[in-house]
């Protein structure tokens, strides 16, 4: 016979529904505090330019060997309808980052789906520490896939337990749905599906070894359920990848894409390689140099707990067994499917970290009720805070105090504030024209170091390239190693009349760090320069105004 879920009471029911939308509301707050203060990264960059072709024009191709899938660039389309943007300048970081932010509160929020299954403590505690972790709070705030796929996968999960509970059309039609969304987003997906069906076919032979009957475990499952179930998940990746029905090439190149991912994750691209333990110790314990300590052991601790209690099966009615077998499974198998794979950015534990705070919840819920006295009931509930207020910390750390610093875990490869000094210099030098726009910036760095540059001078005209451009400019931004070559092209090459004075951008040492290891330099063409040191100070010019003023009319021109 199936198993029924704890079933707790309306009332109490209604409580935890509450208290999960409170957690939503600080989750939110949380997230959107500062949302433009950090560069733009690199990721974050190119993503934005591949949205620009849709936003401007209306069209989106995908590629299969770059950019991931096409819901990140749809879903942004809508904040940037309602600021009324219709051009790549109008949009700005809140118009990108806040399509992450939407969908990693969303994550938050569908918590009450699980409610019963989880019960309804071990879902609170859950929803509260998936608001607090330092890597969903950091993440969660990045313009790159990784929240809205930890949400489709989570939304797919949830809605086959609803339906595998209530068995209704509707329940099953939305598990296709978010299966769709989670293929139509990031070619990892294919790691969730995989370690979906490890979690499936271990909690059916756990089943099966307990004596229960195959009929038994399909028992109320309707063929045609599941069928308009993977006809929906079709449709809306289909829907998806082929640009609405415009490019029915994408639908073929999604599945084509898997020849370029599966050479990547193999170890292909050595700048991604790291050992298998890097995702634990990131999770366990991270110093880097003198920096701080990171970490979210409260969350490994409490998960560990939460896969022990679902591997023996005594709910008490706590929670539902199934599902939480079917969440321990499936976080082990993604967790080992991880750290087996070496290529690795630290955004993809998001995966396996969503399902160690689902146990986790469940794991505290757990010593919660074994503690039965006052004494160790006080005792688990001061750690419970105290972790909650470090992960906390933590993640005001990582997202406010170390937003772009390489001593925080969640930085990969990040740009330096000092990047912006560049964007500051640019500004500057085109406030001389009529029309800022007008200014010429050129950037060119080998290895395509010259992102998220071409994110912050959209507004001007000029160009981008990993060699020096033919003609020179009036302001150009060059990687160390191109310094020689610029040289020889201005004093060498060019014809002794065409020749023109070029100065540093940058004070002493003449360089900012783009990026650790990635020295840019700046040069500005003398006449530009005289144009923009030879203009009047404003303080200055309003100064002489008032002492003109006066002069005309002393009685009327207050000091």
């Amino acid at each position: 016979m199936r198993q029924r879920s704890p079933a707790p009471s309306h009332e109490w029911a209604g409580l935890y529904f509450v208290l999960i939308g409170v957690i939503t509301v600080g989750a939110l707050g949380l997230r959107l505090a500062r949302l433009d203060g950090r560069p733009m990264h690199t990721d974050e960059a190119v993503h934005a330019d591949k949205f620009r072709k849709l936003l401007e024009e209306g069209r989106y191709a995908y590629d299969p060997n770059e950019f991931h899938g096409p819901t990140l660039n749809y879903f942004t389309l809508i904040p940037a309808r309602l600021e009324s943007a219709a051009k790549y300048t109008q949009i700005t970081e809140f118009t990108l980052r806040i399509v992450p932010v939407t969908f990693g509160v969303a994550t938050i929020l569908a918590t009450v789906l699980v409610v019963k299954g989880l019960g309804g403590t071990a879902a609170v505690l859950a929803a509260l520490l998936a608001a607090l972790s330092p890597a969903f709070v950091f993440y969660n705030r990045y313009y790159i896939q990784e929240s809205l796929l930890v949400c489709f996968t989570f939304g797919a999960v949830a809605c086959g337990y609803r339906y595998v509970r209530h068995r209704t059309m509707a329940w099953a039609l939305l598990t296709g749905a978010f299966v769709g969304l989670m293929h139509a987003t990031k070619e990892t997906c294919i790691i969730a599906f995989g370690a979906m069906g490890c979690a499936l076919a271990a909690l059916l032979f756990m089943r099966r070894w307990q004596g229960e009957t195959v009929r038994g475990l399909v028992r109320g499952l309707r063929a045609r359920d599941i069928v308009l179930g993977v006809l929906a998940a079709i449709l809306v990746s289909a829907l998806l990848y082929s640009s609405f029905l415009t490019n029915l090439g994408g639908v073929l190149d999604s599945y084509r894409t898997y020849a370029t991912y599966f050479g990547r994750a193999g170890g292909g691209d050595t700048v991604h390689v790291h050992p298998w333990h890097y995702y634990l110790r990131m999770l366990l314990f991270w110093q880097y140099a003198d920096g701080p300590i990171w970490t979210e052991v409260w969350i490994v601790l409490l998960g560990l707990v939460g896969v022990v209690v679902a591997l023996r099966g005594k709910s008490g009615g706590l929670f539902d067994v199934a599902l939480l077998r079917f969440v321990a499974f499936y976080t082990l198998a993604m967790t080992v499917i991880y750290c087996a794979i070496p290529y690795k950015t630290p955004w993809c534990m998001l995966g396996f970290l969503h399902g160690l705070i689902l146990l986790a919840g469940a794991g505290a819920a757990a010593l919660w009720r074994a503690a039965r006295r006052p004494a160790p009931r006080l005792a688990l509930g001061l750690l419970l805070v105290v972790g909650a207020a470090h992960l906390a910390f933590q993640a005001y750390r990582a997202c406010f105090v170390y937003a772009a610093d390489s001593h925080n875990p969640y930085v990969y490869g990040h740009p330096t504030p000092e990047i912006l000094t560049a964007v500051e210099k640019a500004r500057d030098y085109a406030a001389v024209f009529e029309d800022p726009c007008d200014l010429m910036v050129q950037v060119a760095c080998t290895g395509h170091d010259y992102w998220p540059l071409p994110w912050y001078f959209r507004f001007y005209r000029g160009g981008f390239s990993t060699a020096l451009p033919e003609e020179v400019g009036p302001l150009i931004f060059i990687s160390e190693d191109l310094e020689g070559a610029l040289t020889h092209k201005l004093c060498v090459e060019t014809p002794p009349e065409d020749r023109q004075m070029y100065l540093y951008v940058f004070d002493k040492p003449y360089y900012i760090w783009a990026r650790p290891r990635v020295k840019l330099y700046g040069f500005v063409r003398k006449d530009l320069w005289d144009r923009y040191n030879l203009q009047p100070d404003p303080a200055e010019l309003l100064e002489t105004d008032r002492d003109e003023r006066q002069q005309e009319a002393p009685d009327l021109v207050r000091p």
